[in-house]
């Protein structure tokens, strides 16, 4: 298993709720999460087969920003 984290603004639920779908329809995904209360409100990937440019693909289609930390 495989564990990213990476620098966004996905700062509240609303934010989450829109990139879920793009992150939860991966099957390469197994878990995500992001902590809104870190300054940098940082996303947590975990999955299997996947590569951090595939993941900022997913997230900058869903309209935010993301950077590798």
């Amino acid at each position: 298993m495989d564990k990213f984290s990476f620098k966004t603004n996905i700062n509240c639920n609303g934010c989450k709720s829109a990139v879920a779908p793009f992150l939860d329809r991966d099957s390469r995904i197994s878990s995500w999460e992001v902590d809104t209360n870190s300054p940098d409100k940082i996303l947590r990937v975990e999955g299997e087969n996947i590569d951090t440019a595939e993941i900022i693909k997913l997230i900058t289609s869903a309209g935010y920003q993301i950077e590798i930390l």
